[in-house]
């Protein structure tokens, strides 16, 4: 599938096996999730299993954490912390996910036996808390100031460390201001990954609160370590992506996500699980990186194998109901403003159309995805179910379709731009702060591109200071743009097509800064220096982008104009 012969499933199999024989922690399941130490009051069976579920935890690995916490049980029934565990992983923390429904049931079954241990009361009081009375926000404060109180309880427990450090990202939302527990987090993590380098919650969870541009490098040697401290875990394949990303790692994030797909393809196939439990999350981020490589023919490919995903059978997933057409929207829309074939938005989005009315999904619904923290949707009928609300399905193909249209000095453009403008965030369910501005900037862009198209590079201009301004006001990404279009960028084209190149430049820069080594940005800001006369700058980028894209197909244009450019200017690359 992949043209990298050192990407290959086989080399990431290899890998795995290498790290089964040198992993240096007791029992060989435990071993490729790393190395974890909760002692508990079950018998060694119990305790091998629940060690098994605590690790697989840490990597967000909730389908095999499940199934080892039963087996505890069933090991064990008056193991009380088995049921601990299976609560614990109905709790998606950083997904806004959670089943509560369930978790509660399980919590049912937990009684005061005189087997438990202070510090086991003191875990299961907490849990309890997690799943309590109340909005999930309330909840999750409640349930960080819980483990906090067992954190300073039991100063030498790195479960209770690493749990809290959780905690206190879990109780992050997008539109809160400051970077105060996101750094405590950090903190606690690295205390633990110093004393335990094999610990995959204290390497996951520093990746987690150090997931932005500024503060990425802190990560970075956590990130180089966690697939290795968890190969068996296709997550932990994935999370050093989320660094390599922000530090515009483009080889290494590739190799990340091509280790993490092809992980979770052995996984479904090996215990016979239904084909949406692959982990399309890196299959979409992989898409992503391949087109910051000008690796298009490949993300394509991948594109197609999500196409082939949706129309095959798939088992119910409650959380994210959408998980498929919300992904897909995201890929289709990567690629089309990656690329700028601008002419294949309306066939990706039609069977995107097809798919949705095959599925008997209704118009306006809201749906979860996963890409990164958005507001919070409790599902209508199922009140203890708190899953992820996403549009994306239904705003991404207007979006795409008005941007190509507008290119094209297309009236009907105008038709998107009342369309886009017509999703009410006041409506049905509560948009958050943030998902609010994401609307916004992209009306605002829509409505930037049209102008220009028009000639009215006034408005233009004008329009696109504004949606800077709203995305200055949003954290950076973790991960592809959640906007898809970075405004810094698209402002930066228009002030070029307006004549207007050193300003273009700025917002350029500004755009690198945010999301580093982006191949539009790179080849914006390249563009930019040139016409200004600074060709000292133009050399320098557009040598840069000829090194990202060194395993570009061959025929794209913007190759081309990059090396036409140094050999003209008798720079190198």
């Amino acid at each position: 599938m992949f043209s990298n012969p050192e990407s290959s499933p086989s080399r990431f199999g290899a890998l795995a096996i290498t790290i089964m024989v040198i992993a240096t922690c007791s029992g060989a399941q435990q071993s490729q999730l790393g190395k974890v130490d909760f002692p508990t009051s079950a018998s060694g069976t119990a305790q091998s299993h629940f060690l098994r579920g605590v690790a697989a935890l840490h990597s967000f690995w909730f389908e095999e954490a499940l199934d080892a916490f039963r087996e505890s049980t069933r090991v064990q029934p008056d193991f009380m912390m088995g049921y601990w565990g299976e609560a614990m992983a109905h709790n998606h923390p950083l997904w806004s996910e959670q089943d509560t429904e369930a978790a509660r049931a399980v919590l049912k079954k937990i009684k005061d036996t005189p087997k438990l241990t202070p510090r086991e009361r003191a875990y299961l009081n907490a849990v309890k808390v997690l799943y309590g009375e109340g909005e999930k926000i309330s909840r999750d404060k409640a349930y960080a100031a819980a483990m906090e109180r067992i954190y300073r309880q039991y100063p030498d427990d790195l479960e209770a460390a690493c749990f809290y450090a959780l905690s206190l990202l879990g109780t992050v939302r997008p539109e809160d201001k400051g970077y105060r527990r996101q750094a405590l987090a950090g903190a606690i993590a690295l205390d633990v990954y110093q004393k335990n380098p094999n610990h995959p919650g204290a390497a996951h969870f520093i990746i987690h609160a150090f997931d932005d541009p500024d503060h990425a490098i802190l990560a970075l040697p956590a990130a180089r370590r966690y697939a290795e401290i968890a190969p068996e875990a296709h997550h932990a394949r994935h999370m050093p992506a989320h660094i390599f990303l922000q530090l515009g790692m483009w080889p290494e994030a590739a190799r990340s996500n091509e280790s993490a797909w092809a992980a979770s393809e052995e996984w479904v196939k090996r215990k016979n699980l239904p084909i949406n439990l692959r982990d399309y999350h890196s299959l979409h981020w992989l898409l992503y990186v391949y087109l910051q490589q000008g690796r298009c023919r490949e993300a394509e490919q991948l594109l197609g194998i999500m196409k082939t995903s949706m129309g095959q059978p798939a088992a119910e997933d409650k959380l994210r109901p959408d998980y498929y057409e919300n992904t897909y929207a995201r890929m289709a829309a990567a690629f089309v403003v990656e690329t700028e074939r601008w002419d294949r938005a309306a066939e990706l989005f039609d069977f995107l159309a097809q798919y949705a009315r095959a599925k008997g999904s209704a118009p306006g619904e809201t749906s979860p995805e996963h890409a990164g923290h958005s507001g919070e949707q409790k599902l209508t009928g199922q009140a203890s179910v708190t899953m992820r609300r996403s549009d994306q399905r239904e705003i991404l193909p207007v979006f795409i379709r008005g941007l190509a249209l507008a290119r094209a000095g297309k009236d009907a453009a105008e038709e998107a731009l009342l369309r886009l403008r017509s999703f009410d965030p006041g409506a049905g369910e509560n948009w958050s702060a943030n998902e609010t501005k994401a609307l916004e900037v992209r009306q605002l862009e829509l409505a930037a591109v049209a102008a220009a198209a028009r000639g009215d590079h006034d408005e233009a201009v004008a329009k696109m200071k504004k949606a800077a301004g709203l995305e200055e006001d949003m954290a950076p990404p973790s991960g592809p743009p959640a906007l898809i279009k970075p405004s810094h960028e698209l402002y930066g084209e228009i002030l070029l097509r307006a004549g207007r190149p050193k300003e273009a430049a700025e917002q350029f820069s500004i755009s690198l800064l945010r999301q580093p080594n982006r191949a539009r940005s790179l080849l914006g800001a390249a563009r930019a220096a040139a016409k200004a006369g600074d060709f000292k700058t133009a050399r320098e980028t557009y040598s840069i982008f000829l090194r990202q894209w060194q395993q570009a197909d061959r025929a794209l244009p913007e190759l081309r104009e990059a090396e036409d450019y140094l050999k003209q200017s008798g720079g190198t690359q």
